[in-house]
C-alpha cells in the first residue's frame, strides 16, 4: 500500500481491536503489499487488513480458519478473545488472528511434508463450497490476455504465460477424480515455524484440486517425503503456479515489494519449470 493508504490501514485495525477491548499501544507492521498484516502490541494481536474490495475474500478465510479449527488442523487460530468475523472499518476488512512468536530455521522437507498431510486430512473432513484451482488459473490468464490490465507485459512473454496457463491448466484440470480441498497457496511463506509447530496462514487461496498443486508450491524435497505423490505432476504444477505468480506480478495495479525483480525472475522460474518437465 501507499503510505497515505498504509497509515489509514493501520488506523483502521488498532480502532477495531481497540474497540473490541484489546489494548494496542503499538502497531507493527510486518507484511506490507495489496493488503497489510500487523501485529497490535501489547495485546499480541495479528490483524489482517485488506481494501473492501477484498471482503469476500476476508469473510471466506474465516469461514475457513473457523471450520479447519473444529478438525484440529495445523492452521493459524483465529483471536478467541473476540468473535469469528471480519469488520468492516473505513474502507478496510479487518480481521484478527493470534499472534505466533517465530522460533527456529527453515522448516525441515519432512516436517513441512508432515504438515501437509495433517492438512489435506483435515481439509477432507470439512464440507466447504470453494472454486476449483483451474478458476484461479482463468483469473490469471485473463489479467494476461487484456493488455489494459498488463500493459508493460512484453508481446513475447505474453505468449508464454497464455500458453503455459491454458495448455497446463487444461492438461492437469482433465482429471477431477483426485480433488480434494487444497491450501492453494502453501509456500513457504505462509508455513510458520511456531512453539506449536508449523501452521499454515493465509487461507483465503482455499480451493479444489490434485494436492500436487499444494506441493508444487513448496521446496522440491518436501513432494519426495509425501507418500503417494505424483512427481512428474508436482513438476507440471510448479510451471503453472510460477505462470500464475509472473501473471500477477505484471498487472498494472500489483502492489508486490520488488515487482520490478519479480517480474524477471518470475519469467525465467517459469521458462526452467517447463525445461524441467521437458516443456520448455
Amino acid at each position: 500500500m501507499e503510505p497515505s493508504e498504509l497509515r489509514r490501514a493501520v488506523e483502521a485495525g488498532r480502532a477495531t481491536a481497540s474497540e473490541l477491548g484489546l489494548q494496542v499501544d503499538d502497531v507493527v507492521v510486518i507484511h506490507n503489499s495489496d493488503r497489510v498484516v500487523l501485529r497490535l502490541v501489547p495485546c499480541d494481536v495479528l490483524a489482517r487488513v485488506a481494501p473492501s474490495a477484498h471482503l469476500a475474500d476476508s469473510e471466506f478465510e474465516v469461514e475457513v480458519a473457523r471450520r479447519l479449527a473444529d478438525v484440529d488442523a495445523p492452521v493459524a487460530a483465529l483471536e478467541p478473545r473476540v468473535a469469528p468475523r471480519v469488520h468492516v472499518r473505513d474502507a478496510f476488512a479487518i480481521s484478527l488472528w493470534t499472534y505466533y512468536e517465530p522460533v527456529g530455521s527453515e522448516i525441515a522437507p519432512t516436517d513441512y511434508a508432515d504438515a501437509f498431510m495433517r492438512h489435506h486430512a483435515a481439509l477432507r473432513q470439512i464440507d466447504l463450497d470453494a472454486p476449483r484451482f483451474t478458476d484461479r488459473v482463468a483469473a490469471a490468464l485473463r489479467e494476461v490476455n487484456d493488455h489494459e490490465r498488463s500493459p508493460e507485459l512484453p508481446a513475447y512473454d505474453r505468449e508464454l504465460l497464455s500458453d503455459t496457463l491454458s495448455g497446463l491448466s487444461a492438461a492437469i484440470g482433465i482429471d477431477t477424480a483426485d480433488d480434494q480441498l487444497l491450501h492453494g497457496e502453501p509456500h513457504p511463506g505462509n508455513l510458520l515455524n511456531t512453539r506449536r509447530g508449523p501452521l499454515f496462514v493465509d487461507l483465503a487461496t482455499c480451493c479444489r484440486g490434485p494436492i500436487e498443486f499444494d506441493l508444487a508450491h513448496a521446496p522440491e524435497e518436501v513432494g519426495q517425503h509425501y507418500a503417494g505423490a505424483d512427481k512428474d505432476l508436482i513438476h507440471r504444477c510448479r510451471a503453472l503456479n510460477w505462470a500464475m505468480f509472473s501473471a500477477w506480478r505484471w498487472r498494472r495495479e500489483d502492489q508486490m515489494p520488488d515487482r520490478d525483480h519479480w517480474r524477471v525472475e518470475g519469467l525465467n522460474l517459469v521458462r526452467a519449470a517447463l525445461d524441467r518437465c521437458g516443456l520448455g
